[in-house]
């Protein structure tokens, strides 16, 4: 949009929101200033009025937390999210980019079931819809979701079953599943290569919410010749079209490093 239009008071608020919302409770007043780059008497008076508005706290120790009305706003926000209107609206951005299918799906046991899929133009069509289940050990879609639980906790879920094989490509124990489940915690992205499917490949990224919990996963699913071809590419957009759909849900990605799959690294 036209500088023209620009209110740099507000974006001045947004800053000031956006730095105390990634670190509650740490910063007093000189410090929002000096890193933000704005006037102590500008700063006090951005303060006082957020303050006297209910959009922050001020703390005993001087510092400033998030207050109430923001948290009625996001409330309010929360009530009116559609995820799979939300999903369709960023992964069609993802699809004319690419130029390949991307599904969304949620964990259910062991098992993947799809929720949503946004298709190419291609007249090769993924034989997976809404609703139907997969086993989530031979999916990126399925790992990347089970990339939540520790090793210990991975053993649990998985006591008493054999893994399905799909294909001869499919993993065939928890050992081998762990090993590619501990690279997409460091990653924060997995790559799965004609383990469900013979001839497909996908690349998976987790989507989380508001309380930065890991709910869904979405993937890219391509022909081999495409993957030769577009794999690097795949990764970069899925990890940006997952990145933008978080954004959507309130996920704040302060708390973990970039790539590292919060609250599963052993």
């Amino acid at each position: 949009m036209s500088e023209k239009y620009w209110v740099p008071a507000i974006e001045r608020t947004n800053l000031v929101i956006g730095l105390i919302a990634k670190e509650p409770g740490k910063h007093r007043l000189i410090d929002i200033s000096k890193s933000l780059n704005i006037n102590k008497s500008t700063m006090f008076s951005l303060l006082n009025t957020l303050e006297i508005l209910g959009w922050i706290v001020k703390e005993k120790s001087d510092t400033y937390t998030l207050g109430p009305t923001l948290g009625g706003y996001s409330a309010a926000y929360f009530r009116n999210f559609n995820f799979l209107e939300t999903f369709h609206k960023e992964a069609a951005i993802s699809v004319k980019r690419l130029n390949e299918t991307v599904q969304m799906g949620t964990l259910h046991g062991t098992n993947i079931v799809y929720l949503a899929k946004e298709e190419n133009d291609s007249r090769v069509r993924l034989v997976t819809d809404p609703g139907m289940q997969f086993p989530a050990h031979a999916t990126a879609i399925g790992k990347i979701q089970l990339a939540q639980y520790r090793h210990e906790e991975l053993v649990e879920l998985y006591s008493g079953r054999e893994l399905e094989q799909n294909t001869p490509y499919t993993v065939k124990n928890i050992d081998g599943l762990w090993e590619q489940i501990a690279a997409a915690k460091q990653q924060g992205y997995i790559c799965e290569e004609q383990e469900a499917s013979l001839g497909f490949y996908c690349v998976s990224a987790p989507i989380y919410n508001y309380e930065n919990k890991l709910i869904y996963g979405i993937s890219f699913t391509m022909l081999e010749s495409s993957w030769k071809i577009k794999k690097e590419q795949a990764i970069t957009e899925i990890i940006d079209l997952a990145g933008r759909i978080s954004k959507h849900a309130g996920y704040q990605q302060s708390g973990h490093r970039d790539g590292i799959i919060p609250n599963a690294v052993d």
